[in-house]
């Protein structure tokens, strides 16, 4: 793949497009075609992002593209990214992953309809400040590595999106936004994501109750007075079921988008630290994910045992960073989607959750695999657990704390020294 500087001022016959329809890739085919004079190939991936593709196609063709793909991606979304994820447990400070996983799908398939194409060229429309260039980059490494992309953002005279809305005005591309309106948005099945204009200083509140700003749900403030409550049936560790309706993977995260974005769920407000090196603010809204989220864990609690547990909240983060960098493809992550596959066996039953503004809060839990035991955890009489074993067991997991104080005392009585204070 050839360096992004020097393609600048290469030829090309034909250049497939990652084409969302939005601010940067609205401006990019008559760019694309200005600049390079070649055959402009539009693809976009439906990831669950619904009325965003709506007229997509006139509009690709009426700025220049010779034809559009769009390619219906939402089962595999699901299949493939969202559940393995979810059952890994992974996140990345917080941020449930929404765009992080949609990226490498996304550029997979366009490096097949490259391929199918015959094209010489790959372009997306990321900023050079962000991360999901690097995500596209890789996946295309991975599976084009001789394919050449173009990164206008790297080199173009348009280096604001102040700038891109002139072009686009004065070039007659319909926009959907305008100055005040410009946040930079990410929307696909699983969350959509808000950055940019007041959001970009930490000092401002979030207008979570601004008309029009969240779309997938309402703040907690204008949620329901009374609680909602939700049950998740899982089989091993994968969401089958919601209320005792059995339901297909895409329809299970798209009834719980419904279902928690009224009762103001999954709204998060972070400044991550991205790949490139700064510091970013942003808004995510995840209702469903975050509810999935919490349910998967709170089956878990009764399913695993401690020393699997523990470990998975290490691989779970290293797992959400590779997600995050864009690492999809690559033999680490698959290796540990084997080892989270391994211990979701028992990861089957039923949760309930009460969601009341914004809150999610456990109700019920129930396994025919869990590890929890009454007769073991009660309070009351019981004849399976001898309460003198534990003398024992603290005589011997104190051992070092009490042979160090035993020489410290010899060393105060025979030398007036001590081991430093442990305090």
């Amino acid at each position: 793949m050839s360096s992004n500087l020097n393609n600048k001022n290469k030829s090309y016959k034909k250049i497939v497009l990652a084409y969302s329809g939005g601010l940067d890739t609205s401006v990019l085919i008559p760019w694309l075609k200005e600049n390079y004079g070649a055959e402009i190939i539009a693809v976009s991936g439906n990831v669950g992002q619904a009325s965003e593709l709506e007229g997509l196609e006139e509009k690709a063709l009426a700025t220049g593209a010779s034809k559009l793909y769009i390619e219906d991606l939402t089962k595999e979304f699901v299949e493939d990214y969202i559940f393995p994820s979810l059952k890994a447990g992974a996140a990345y400070e917080d941020y449930l992953l929404g765009t992080s996983f949609a990226r490498p799908l996304i550029a997979k398939r366009i490096v097949e309809i490259a391929k199918a194409e015959g094209a010489d060229a790959i372009c997306h429309g990321c900023t050079g400040k962000g991360n999901d260039q690097v995500r596209f980059e890789l996946a295309i490494k991975a599976f084009a590595p001789d394919m050449d992309v173009i990164a206008p953002w790297r080199f173009w005279e348009l280096n604001s999106r102040e700038k891109e809305i002139a072009y686009a005005e004065a070039h007659n591309i319909p926009l959907k936004i305008n100055k005040e309106t410009n946040y930079s948005k990410d929307k696909n099945l699983w969350h959509l994501s808000h950055e940019g204009l007041d959001l970009e200083d930490p000092a401002n509140e979030a207008p979570l109750n601004k008309p029009g700003f969240l779309e997938l749900g309402v703040s907690p403030e204008q949620a329901p007075d009374t609680p909602e409550y939700v049950t998740i049936h899982f089989e091993k560790g994968v969401p089958t079921m919601v209320n005792d309706q059995q339901l297909e993977p895409v329809e299970i995260v798209a009834v719980l988008n419904e279902i928690g974005g009224k009762n103001g769920i999954g709204i998060l407000d972070i400044v991550e630290n991205r790949l490139v090196g700064m510091k970013s603010r942003g808004v995510y809204e995840t209702p469903g994910g975050t509810i999935l989220y919490a349910a998967h864990k709170k089956l878990e609690e009764i399913t695993l045992d401690k020393e699997t547990s523990h470990y998975k909240d290490q691989v779970a983060h290293k797992f959400g960073e590779l997600v995050y960098n864009g690492l999809w493809y690559t033999p680490l992550r698959k290796a540990l989607s084997a080892f989270v596959d391994s211990t979701q066996e028992t990861v089957t039953g039923d949760v309930t959750l009460k969601l009341y503004k914004g809150n999610i809060i456990p109700a019920s839990v129930t396994s025919p695999y869990s590890l929890y035991s009454n007769a073991m955890a009660t309070f009351d009489e019981d004849d399976a657990y001898d309460q003198a074993d534990s003398a024992g067991f603290i005589n011997l997991f104190g051992l070092p704390l009490k042979v160090r104080a035993l020489n410290n005392m010899a060393l105060e009585q025979n030398e007036g020294q001590s081991f430093p204070d442990v305090e």
